[in-house]
């Protein structure tokens, strides 16, 4: 059986669906004022490799993301370009989902718009300002979070704490300081719509309810974002949507944690960040998406390009084992219930990784041996579909294709430990490869596995096929 951290009641507990065989999970997606970064795509993966699971575990699965793309920051940020919102909101839209694409996020089942939405905001607040836990206010319409019951159960904060630190910003009418906006009124040059309250537009919080309300219904079975969404975000959706609906809105909540850079979380608003378009033009995106499984999702991830060079090194030691085993067998049982354990821990991939790369081990060791792993390397496959991890690779280059032999004096060092000597680079490798094979021919399999390793150190890949040995660079 699944279990699953929730962060609603901060605890460990089995996974059970509303509807048998079914998963209903909303995701909050990006809000469009610039391009996407590193935490962007960390959130991404981190959900889709969760409903992929799902999916491999049997269960079907609906699943939301939306788009805010009407927002304070949006339109901020439109000025500062002298563009309208609208179509900055487009184009950011648009990148974001080529990253997630180049990161094999599977496309999710509704991609909501807020502004899209902004009807079913409306009647949201409508029920909410009926039931006095709303009002209206110069224009704004405002949510009053001491009329909500429970207020604080998601995040653990109490709004008696809340209150000392709040307060009311200029230009707000709002009667507590704690209280947040559902509606804001129209101002110049800003995006608006009709309401009964007035020209304006929604707050941030609302559209999350509206949507998650209107594709799913409520309540559905999972709620994910970034842990910097818990407060205030998440759990001022759950006041609102509750409110206005008097049942709870979803049964598990999931959140992921925070990229860092040298320690430091990386965010938008601390201007420490990371093009994801760049890091994936770097390191291609089946590298990066391995990058962010190898941490189960709700731990902090740090980056640095060592970080991406090991995952882009992982990645190649699985598409190599991968071309080496191109015989269709039934996946190893033992090694798939072994990657079902430690997956249904809470998604844990990054445990899910070492059972793959630990079926890969002993696959290549016996290859290495003249054996076979038709079974291990269907499991690998298995494993690595089910995280959403792509093998397909290209066919292996030249020798001009090792960029100058910038591993030099790394090849020059491993060939004197086992007395290969040459005029060239080529020559030592072609020693190499060949003093290896007499090896196994010898069975003489430390000596073998040597050379393989200590090529591998410097980026140097070997392959054994039919048609003989093979190297690429890692």
């Amino acid at each position: 059986m699944i279990h699953l951290y929730n962060t609603l009641g901060r605890r460990r507990m089995p996974f059970q669906p509303l509807e048998k065989g079914r998963v209903r999970m909303y995701v909050c997606g990006p809000t469009v004022q610039s391009e996407p970064h590193l935490g962007h795509g960390r959130s991404a993966v981190a959900f889709d490799a969760v409903r992929r699971y799902l999916t491999w575990r049997g269960y079907r699965v609906t699943y939301v993301r939306n788009v805010t793309d009407v927002d304070d920051k949006i339109i901020a940020a439109a000025r500062r370009k002298g563009i309208p919102p609208e179509e900055l909101a487009a184009v950011m839209t648009d990148r974001f989902r080529e990253c997630f694409r180049a990161l094999n996020v599977a496309p999710p089942d509704a991609e909501p718009a807020a502004t899209a939405h902004i009807g079913e905001m409306r009647e949201m607040i409508a029920r909410l300002v009926e039931r006095d836990l709303a009002y209206p206010s110069g224009g704004d319409v405002y949510f009053r979070v001491r009329g909500a019951d429970g207020y604080g159960k998601l995040s653990g904060r109490n709004p008696d704490q809340l209150r000392a630190g709040a307060r009311v910003e200029p230009g707000e009418s709002k009667r507590d300081p704690l209280d947040f906006a559902l509606w804001k009124g129209a101002k110049p040059g800003e995006p608006s719509w009709e309401s009964p309250w007035g020209a304006g537009r929604p707050g941030w919080h609302i559209e999350c309810s509206a949507m998650s309300a209107k594709y799913l219904g409520i309540p559905f079975d999972i709620h994910a974002g970034g842990a910097d969404l818990i407060f205030p975000h998440h759990e001022n959706e759950i006041a609102q949507s509750e409110g206005a609906d008097g049942v709870r809105l979803a049964n598990y909540w999931l959140h992921n944690g925070m990229v860092n850079l040298q320690g430091e979380k990386m965010s938008k608003s601390t201007g420490r960040l990371v093009d994801l378009a760049g890091a994936l033009a770097q390191a291609g995106g089946a590298a990066l998406r391995l990058f962010y499984l190898r941490s189960a999702y709700r731990s902090p991830l740090e980056f640095s390009a060592g970080h991406l060079e090991e995952a882009a090194a992982g990645l190649e030691r699985l598409r190599a084992f991968r071309r080496r085993t191109a015989a269709a067998a039934s996946p190893d049982p033992d090694v798939l219930a072994r990657f079902t354990e430690v997956m249904d821990d809470d998604f844990n991939t990054a445990q899910g990784l070492a059972v793959l790369f630990d079926a890969v081990r002993e696959g290549n060791t016996r290859l290495d041996r003249g054996g076979r792993a038709d079974g291990l390397a269907a499991a690998a496959t298995e494993m690595a579909t089910a995280l959403g991890l792509d093998l397909g690779s290209e066919e292996p280059g030249g020798l001009d294709d090792l960029g100058g032999w910038a591993n030099a004096d790394g090849l020059a060092s491993l060939a004197r430990s086992f007395d290969v000597t040459g005029d060239s680079p080529e020559q030592l490798l072609d020693g190499l490869i060949a003093v290896r094979s007499r090896a196994r021919e010898s069975r003489e399999w430390a000596a073998a596995d040597g050379i393989r390793d200590g090529l591998a150190r410097i980026g140097i890949m070997l392959e054994d096929t039919p048609d003989g040995v093979r190297w690429h660079r890692s």
